[in-house]
């Protein structure tokens, strides 16, 4: 399984090598929440993550999101993915 891996890798197909490689997707988690008047503790609250995880998140540092926690904050926000995450 690992040589197939490694082998999937080289020629492009399956698993990626690249996932530490600069992105083009900004983060405007703040303008949204600042037109809903809300703030990131409130925010985390109604999603239950944390606030640290928010931030991390807000800031552009995270490197990943759950589906499950993006669905949280849309749901609490009122919003849909592409208003909260861009290509730029």
């Amino acid at each position: 399984m690992a040589r197939r891996r490694q082998q999937e890798s080289r020629s492009g197909a399956g698993v990626r090598d690249d996932v530490d490689e600069p992105h083009a997707i900004t983060v405007h988690l703040d303008e949204v929440l600042a037109e809903r008047g809300m703030t990131l503790t409130e925010l985390a609250e109604r999603v239950g993550v944390t606030v640290v995880n928010l931030s991390v998140l807000k800031n552009g540092r995270a490197k990943a999101v759950r589906f499950s926690t993006l669905t949280g904050i849309c749901r609490a926000l009122d919003c849909q993915p592409g208003d909260i995450l861009r290509v730029d």
